[in-house]
């Protein structure tokens, strides 16, 4: 079935939960597709927008029912959840209680202090912009985008709580918390009848943090699950720079990766990781993503995507057989913590 254009009638495919596994978070009761669809980058108004819903009405069509948004995402702020409102009043709305939406508030969004930071006024105004941007009344899952030290803890848990509480959300979540925090949030949230769901940290074969800080035993500890975001590294665990950095590459052109980073010890490991993953007959984006799937406390690994092979390129990593013992030994030999990412 084609929707490429506009105009096209969007039908879902009928057999959209026949592949892709799901995967339960932590001690909830939702199930999440092993891979969540992130609009992080590529869903601004500096792409195209029919490219977007084709993405987008694609991944609904592989079985990825969980699309991660934030109000900072574009650009320009607001961008992506008001390009995502309009694929879902137009072809999502009649499959709209099969999707998982999420949305995330806190970090910086303009120069106001109410444009920031984990105050009740800053998470719950942002809340009801996104709900307009979104063209729905509620959100799957509410986060707070980042710690605010500056703020008590108390009044950001509360504000998570109030959104629910008002139907605003139906879970809560929170991202790139340290698992002393994670575990007070958590600890909190359950007291007042709203446990956690979700953490979304940032882990691959070469962010291994969430592994030596403790995070993955909080996450069981404490019943929630983890969605993981750049298990690529931002295109660093794909054979793209093997050799040089393509014009277009995110390393040429994107604020969250620098050129500096494409170097030979980069290029060393990077090679050995590949040859690995040729031997098993897959990429090593594929790998990558097989890698961090392993992991029980991963509930889903977010992926983007810039165009509809490479979606399906990333869905494939789903059909390979585990990693053996040997396999792992080898990654873990040239996946070393902070290669490529300056940690």
């Amino acid at each position: 079935m084609s929707h490429g254009t506009i105009e096209t009638p969007y039908t879902a495919s009928e057999n959209r939960y026949e592949t892709i596994p799901y995967r339960r978070s932590g001690r909830s009761g939702l199930d999440l597709p092993a891979f969540s669809f992130g609009l992080w980058q590529k869903f601004g108004t500096d792409h195209p927008f029919e490219t977007q819903r084709e993405i987008i009405l694609h991944a609904f069509d592989l079985g990825i029912t969980h699309f991660d948004n934030a109000d900072r995402y574009g650009p320009p702020h607001r961008a992506a959840q008001k390009n995502f409102g309009r694929i879902l009043g137009k072809d999502l709305a009649p499959y709209r209680e099969e999707i998982i939406l999420s949305t995330k508030a806190g970090n910086p969004i303009g120069p106001g202090p109410y444009q920031k930071g984990g105050s009740r006024k800053s998470l719950l105004g942002s809340l009801d912009h996104s709900l307009r941007d979104l063209g729905t009344d509620y959100v799957d899952i509410f986060y707070s985008h980042s710690p605010d030290l500056s703020t008590p803890l108390e009044e950001t848990v509360g504000a998570l709580v109030s959104a629910v509480e008002q139907g605003k959300a139906l879970y809560v979540g929170i991202s790139n918390y340290r698992p002393d925090r994670a575990h007070e949030a958590a600890t909190l949230l359950r007291e007042a009848g709203v446990p956690l769901l979700v953490h979304q940290p940032r882990y691959s074969i070469f962010d291994r943090s969430i592994e030596q800080n403790g995070l993955l035993d909080a996450a069981e500890q404490g019943g929630f699950g983890l969605v993981v975001y750049s298990p690529l590294a931002q295109g660093l665990l794909t054979d793209k720079y093997l050799e040089t950095i393509p014009d277009g590459a995110r390393a040429a052109d994107s604020a969250f990766l620098s050129p500096d980073v494409i170097d030979e010890t980069y290029r060393q490991r990077v090679t050995e990781l590949d040859k690995l993953a040729r031997s098993r007959g897959q990429s090593l984006a594929q790998l990558a993503l097989q890698w961090v799937l392993r992991q029980p406390a991963v509930t889903s690994a977010l992926v983007g995507a810039s165009s509809t092979w490479q979606l399906d390129h990333n869905f494939e990593a789903l059909s390979f057989p585990p990693l053996t013992d040997d396999e792992l030994a080898v990654i873990d030999e040239y996946g070393v913590h902070g290669t490529g990412l300056g940690l």
